[in-house]
Parts: structure tokens; sequence; C-alpha cells
């Protein structure tokens, strides 16, 4: 494994950890919770409309809300480097 390599992977997993509550406040999935007419306002909508009012527990907009507030547990941050990582050793084969 070379250099390159090590150092996509690294900056992937890290990347991905520091970044991943900045993209989830940025489209709306913030610590106080929904943004109005934010795209989190709009993926909540569709899904109270396709459940028959609600927002299903375990659903995608239910899980993001929830990192969106509390931020991300420890095998979640350990799921999002691996696949950060993943991206990573991906790219740098690319180059």
């Amino acid at each position: 494994m070379g250099l390159l390599t090590i150092l996509a992977v690294a900056g992937g997993a890290t990347g991905s950890v520091v970044l991943a509550p900045v993209v989830l406040g940025a489209v709306g999935f913030t610590s106080a919770g929904i943004a109005a007419g934010s795209y989190a306002a709009s993926m909540m909508s569709a899904a109270a409309v396709a459940n028959g009012g609600g927002v299903a527990a375990g659903s995608a907009v239910a899980v993001l809300q929830s990192v969106g507030m509390a931020g991300l547990s420890t095998a979640a941050s350990a799921a999002v480097a691996g696949a950060g990582g993943t991206v990573g050793a991906v790219v740098a084969a690319l180059i």
C-alpha cells in the first residue's frame, strides 16, 4: 500500500466523521429540530405523507434527525469512517 493510498484512506475516514454533522446541519437536521423550509423538512413531509401522517421510527428521516440532534454514536462514527476510508481508497486507486 502506497503513501498516497494511506493518506487518502485516512483523509477520507477523518473527513467524513468531521463533516457528517456539518452536512446534516446544512440540509436542515439541526440540534433544535428540523429547520423550516429546508431539504430535511421536505424529506419529513414526504415521509409523513407516505406513512399516513407520521414519520416512522427507524426511517431515514428519523435516523438523520437523531444524528442531527445528538451527534454520531460510536458505532455510527465507525461506520461513517469506514465508508469515508473506502471512498478515499477508491479515489487513490483511480489516481
